[in-house]
């Protein structure tokens, strides 16, 4: 039984990847295409987590699992926001200096 649940979830947090790296296609800037990394790191990821977690079973290699997803979900925003914040000050939206 946990390895269909494990199964259920990996493949719906592959579906929301797959969705996501599709959508990212249709964006021409690389500032559109930053929104659709959220959906990875912030569902994506952690259902393929779980998915791989339930399935496995508790372990050493579910611990690596939890952490590598807790690692991913807490920089994601933050590693999204600071390449944002470069896209636009490269493309002169911004002020190189500004706090905003």
């Amino acid at each position: 039984m946990t390895t269909v649940v494990g199964a259920v979830l990996a493949g719906l947090g592959v579906l929301v990847v797959v969705a996501a790296a599709l959508g990212a296609l249709l964006p021409r800037t690389a500032r559109g295409r930053l929104h659709f990394v959220t959906p990875v790191t912030s569902v994506g990821t952690p259902l393929v987590g779980a998915g791989l977690a339930v399935a496995t079973g508790w372990q050493f290699a579910t611990a690596t699992i939890v952490c590598t997803v807790l690692l991913m979900a807490v920089t994601g925003p933050a590693v999204s926001a600071a390449i944002g914040r470069v896209s636009a000050q490269r493309d002169g939206r911004i002020d190189a200096g500004s706090p905003q």
